[in-house]
């Protein structure tokens, strides 16, 4: 009885990955699969369906003695490029690997499995593939963007690129950004879109309508949000023509660019903060008991504590006093500037009525002195009549 529970514990396995080797393995698989033998392709890729937790029956539940998500995916990634390095000469249909995927894409979790996996998945699957057959992209594309809808921002990036990418080379697709009542116009071999389809061919995603990009517009991070509006501008463009691009790079380089942006707007050390808070609040807050709390009274010198208690009240008063001391010399000095600045403007005006008197002499001495004769019209007939009398005088 115990080595077959010892044996039981020893088939399962955690999702956190207890299979330190089989991530190089596959990475070395994936990097010198061009040296494989094509005798033993037919073999390796019947393995790496296996790993990947593809069975005939996709409805039955998968066992507990799977692999992880991230790798299941990084086995389709191999699988891809083992063909792809062998200029896909082999005769292997690798559909259940595109039916790995739309599933496994449902069981991803950021806190758990790796993101960059799965965009390496979305970009070595759909991404660097032919066209796509117009049932399996559709629904790929209705899959996608209700995985962008659920997570963050650097899987929504990843998820968002590849869903273009399949629109652009699957313009018949395009359908599904329209709004009308019954879903997509274009008819299938399901009438009715079946979100919870294991087969990518049987989920009617034609039928269905791309509601989740009017979400994305309105997403808190602007490369999502912009991506999203850029891709409903495809409704309204040929099927010959593509949008003008945003971003020229595949899911992978987002979902790396995006992560760093995302570690760089972080708050660093939130963990260490909560905990030092933690030992402050422990050390401030201790709960004494009375008989503590007698001794402490009887220990503190009275006398000491009112001495000091004094000499701090009376700093306080020194400073308050000071401030009231400043304030009072300022507008003293102020009002001193003041009453110099009026005796320069008296000054001057003083200056200037001397000139005005001393011009006024000379015009006198001279006759026309006298403000009165210059403004009166006596004056004038006074002068009048010397003048006359003048002329007489010289003409006698």
């Amino acid at each position: 009885m115990s080595t077959s529970t010892s044996r039981s514990k020893g088939n399962n396995v955690s999702p956190g990955g207890s299979h330190p080797l089989l991530g190089p393995c596959l990475e070395g698989l994936g990097k010198f699969s061009h040296l494989i033998d094509l005798d033993f392709m037919g073999e390796l890729i019947a393995c790496l369906k296996k790993l990947s937790g593809y069975t005939d029956h996709q409805d039955k539940v998968p066992h507990d003695d799977t692999l992880s998500v991230s790798e299941r995916l990084q086995c389709c990634i191999v699988a891809f490029k083992v063909w792809r390095s062998n200029l896909e000469a082999l005769n292997v249909d690798l559909q259940d690997f595109f039916v790995q995927l739309y599933n496994l894409i449902l069981e991803y979790r950021p806190d758990r499995d790796r993101g960059e996996v799965l965009a390496d998945a979305l970009k070595t699957l759909l991404w660097e593939g032919k066209q796509q057959d117009m049932l399996r992209a559709a629904a790929f594309i209705k899959r996608l963007a209700t995985f962008a809808l659920s997570f963050g921002s650097a899987e929504a990036i990843a998820a968002l690129i590849t869903l273009k990418h399949l629109l652009q080379k699957n313009s018949k697709c395009r359908n599904m950004l329209e709004n009308d009542s019954g879903g997509g116009s274009l008819s299938s071999l399901v009438a009715k879109y079946d979100p919870e389809a294991k087969d990518p061919y049987l989920s009617g995603a034609l039928a269905s309508v791309l509601w989740e990009l009017s979400l994305l517009e309105k997403h808190y991070d602007i490369s999502v949000s912009s991506m999203a509006s850029n891709i409903l501008s495809m409704a309204n463009l040929n099927p010959t023509q593509n949008p003008v691009p945003i971003l020229n790079v595949n899911p992978l380089e987002a979902y790396r660019d995006m992560s760093i942006e995302r570690e760089l707007l972080k708050p660093a050390s939130k963990a260490l903060s909560l905990n030092c808070k933690k030992k402050r609040r422990g050390k401030e807050f201790v709960a004494l008991s009375s008989d503590v709390l007698q001794k402490a009274d009887c220990l503190v010198d009275k006398d000491e504590l009112k001495d000091k208690l004094e000499s701090h009240f009376a700093v306080l008063r020194g400073i308050s006093e000071n401030e009231r001391l400043r304030a009072e010399l300022n507008h003293t000095l102020s009002s001193i500037n003041l009453y110099k600045e009026y005796k320069k403007q008296k000054k001057k005006n003083k200056k200037s009525k001397i000139g005005r008197k001393k011009s006024s002499k000379g015009l006198g001495v001279l006759g026309f002195g006298d403000p009165f004769l210059h403004t009166s019209g006596q004056g004038a007939m006074f002068i009048i009549l010397v003048l006359m009398v003048a002329t007489t005088a010289l003409g006698s």
